[in-house]
């Protein structure tokens, strides 16, 4: 993982959750996994790299990994 600060880091190392975000038709669209691969796994389902991941911690950090 390429990470671009401290604070991305420590949250995909504490994660809990990956959330996957993506916006169709002017709403937000968020799913849950409990890991980063089933959530690109998700993600590729589009074929258009436009949603985002999120890893999320017990403490309710949260940071885009993806």
């Amino acid at each position: 993982m390429d990470f671009q600060n401290g604070h991305e880091e420590f949250c995909f190392n504490t994660a809990i959750k990956f959330t996957a975000v993506r916006r169709t038709q002017g709403q937000a669209v968020n799913k849950e996994f409990p890991t980063i691969d089933e959530a690109k796994e998700f993600a590729s389902t589009f074929n258009d790299g436009r949603t985002m991941i999120y890893a999320v911690n017990d403490l309710g950090n949260e940071a885009h990994n993806g």
